[in-house]
């Protein structure tokens, strides 16, 4: 039942010690739930407990409580710069000059991003072997999650016509 979450964590070449029997599969999405909560839920609930991801066709997404527990064990994790960190966020990819720290991880493996105060940012796929790459403006990593997707994803919302101060709708410039 858990082949999705464990597959996706051996990816990372981790291990966390999820108790299975404390994780529950609702449709196509994972939750970790205690003991005593998982007695009382009703078949077909919406949230409860921790949400660990969900598997869209033959792919899991994780969520970012997941990563973070994956993030507290061993496991393939690269640390970048405070500037890597932001553009990483915005959906950008990282280029090697932005490590700071990383294992011997090589093209095709996936790695946690994290930044230097060991906060879990996301994670992506290597590009290139780290140590044997010599040109640092080269793509190392490519994003493939990240923690400012959910604020991206949002619709953004119409702009509303500004009022001045006297309540009035402010009048188009007349051109002469």
């Amino acid at each position: 039942m858990m082949k999705e979450i464990t597959d996706f964590v051996k990816q990372l070449d981790a291990s966390i010690p999820l108790d299975k029997s404390c994780v529950v599969r609702n449709k196509n999405r994972y939750y970790f739930l205690p003991k005593k909560m998982k007695q009382q839920i009703p078949k077909g609930f919406f949230y409860a407990g921790l949400y660990l991801g969900a598997v869209k066709g033959d792919s899991f997404f994780p969520s970012f409580i997941l990563l973070s527990m994956i993030a507290d064990h061993k496991a393939n994790k690269l640390v970048v710069d405070k500037k890597t960190a932001w553009l990483f966020i915005c959906g950008r990819d990282i280029f090697k000059k932005g490590i700071l720290r990383g294992g011997n991880l090589k093209k095709g493996n996936y790695a946690l991003i994290m930044n230097q105060h060991d906060e879990c940012l996301g994670f992506g796929k290597i590009m290139h072997n780290i140590h044997e790459e010599l040109d640092n403006n080269k793509v190392a990593v490519k994003n493939v999650l990240d923690i400012g997707d959910f604020l991206r994803r949002e619709k953004r919302q119409p702009r509303r016509k500004q009022r001045s101060s006297s309540g009035k709708l402010p009048q188009k410039p007349v051109r002469i």
